[in-house]
């Protein structure tokens, strides 16, 4: 079950030549790229901003975390929430979003910087259950919460654009 979701990383990995993945660090150095280590409880409040609790968007942003709140916005696709991602040294979290939506390039890039739960963070919230699955069996409870939630919003978006009661005509 899981060696699918592996085989998927790598099936994407092996299509995509050097350059390409170099191009996708941005400015190409491992200080460039931020850390992914947050404290639980701090996970558990990302999970919760990204299911739409402005109260804890608004602690986020205003406690030392904005990447996590800014990662919120740009799951809603606010352009300049995306900008700010990658102009400030958090090509991973543009990365994860990207992935949420289906992009296999950026779970290429996610697995080959090492962020490799963020990779299957991204699968997972792209509805792939296997990656789920797996982050469980890693024990990583913090980051499948996270990845369900992220796939409801994106799920929930989806859903909107492709309400033909929603679609304005011109």
């Amino acid at each position: 079950q899981c060696s699918r979701t592996t085989t998927k990383i790598e099936e994407r990995r092996s299509a995509l030549p050097g350059h390409v993945l170099a191009s996708l660090a941005g400015k190409g150095t491992s200080y460039y790229l931020r850390k992914m280590q947050y404290p639980a409880k701090v996970l558990l409040a990302w999970g919760e901003a990204i299911s739409g609790n402005a109260a804890i968007h608004r602690w986020l942003m205003q406690n030392g975390y904005p990447e996590l709140g800014l990662t919120c916005n740009a799951l809603h696709h606010v352009e300049s929430a995306r900008t700010w991602l990658m102009q400030n040294g958090h090509p991973h979290l543009m990365a994860l979003v990207r992935g949420a939506e289906g992009e296999g390039k950026a779970i290429v890039w996610l697995d080959n910087f090492g962020y490799n739960f963020l990779a299957l963070v991204a699968l997972g919230a792209d509805n792939d259950d296997k990656a789920i699955q797996k982050l469980m069996q890693l024990n990583q409870r913090e980051w499948a919460g996270i990845a369900l939630k992220i796939r409801s919003i994106k799920n929930k978006i989806e859903e909107d654009n492709n309400d033909m009661h929603r679609i304005s005509p011109r």
